[in-house]
């Protein structure tokens, strides 16, 4: 998501003043690690959504600007995160039909099908496009009018894709009187509203992503000015027109990591749940991007 300078200002001396370790209000999440992800390269930066493999050796990330990048995260004895190698930078085919370019479409999520191909979701121009694994044939799948009524920079940013290769969004702003937000899916050509997700005054949602459990995990944000910004990732089970749970996993103090948009779900060697965060920087050299790990319990 964009911020201005100013704002953007406000949140990086709001990470200095922050809290320097996570302080969850729920104990059913565990802290791992984090690590600072730098390159020299003008396209990186401003990563706003992240796949990882199924051992989170591999890495696929998206920036606002319409950029993919493919990296290779190496890892220690205990599974931290060592070092992060980018092996290639993408700019994506924008649609011929679509005469504008990836800076103003504002490219958020991204979710990958089993056929190799991925889903990415816009903020600006709200709608999801389906790309082949190039990266640069892409599809424009159908926009219902609920997308066009979505406020200006706050449409689609989370993105999730479930085992049958259904697909979830939601728009980061609802504008229900009862905070709830409207889930859309879709399945076999069409968009539904799937079901809602309740809302909690001043948190956003940001990013999603259906675990290898079957589960959705929820990533929020909430901007508190000079204590920057909170983090709190939710795990939902969707049951019908509703949903079945909804459990908070992480929530953390104010300012203790920075802009946290993307979320992957994995399972590692041991068998554990891993969620895995990127950080969008805004491309502002005064933030960072930085990946944020934590292991959760079935």
């Amino acid at each position: 998501m964009r911020r201005s300078s100013f704002l953007a200002l406000i949140a990086a001396l709001g990470l200095v003043a922050g809290a320097a370790t996570p302080s969850g209000r729920s104990e059913t999440a565990g802290f791992l690690g984090s690590y600072l992800w730098f390159n020299d390269d003008a396209r990186f930066g401003g990563i706003s959504s992240l796949e990882l493999s199924e051992d989170g050796t591999r890495l696929i990330a998206l920036t606002d600007r319409g950029t993919l990048i493919h990296a290779t995260i190496r890892r220690d004895a205990t599974g931290q995160i060592a070092e992060i190698v980018v092996e290639a930078l993408v700019a994506l085919g924008i649609p011929a039909t679509d005469q504008i370019t990836s800076f103003i479409y504002d490219t958020e999520g991204i979710a990958l099908a089993p056929d190799g191909s991925f889903f990415v979701s816009t903020e600006r121009n709200t709608r999801v496009l389906q790309f082949d694994s190039s990266g640069q044939v892409a599809v424009a799948l159908p926009v219902p009018r609920e997308f066009g009524a979505m406020r200006p920079n706050a449409g689609l940013e989370a993105l999730a894709i479930d085992r049958d290769g259904a697909l979830y969004t939601m728009p980061e702003i609802t504008d229900r009187k009862d905070g709830a937000y409207p889930v859309f899916r879709y399945s076999n050509g069409r968009w539904d509203r799937s079901f809602l997700i309740r809302g909690t005054e001043g948190f956003l949602p940001v990013g999603a992503d259906f675990g290898p459990d079957g589960r959705l995990y929820l990533l929020e944000r909430q901007f508190r000015g000079l204590g920057g910004f909170v983090t709190r990732i939710r795990r939902v089970v969707p049951e019908g027109p509703g949903i079945a749970a909804d459990e908070v996993l992480v929530e953390t103090a104010p300012g203790t990591f920075g802009n946290l948009e993307g979320l992957s779900v994995w399972r590692d060697a041991g068998g554990s749940l891993r969620l895995t965060l990127v950080a969008d920087d805004n491309f502002l050299v005064f933030l960072a991007t930085e990946v944020v790990e934590f292991a959760v319990p079935d």
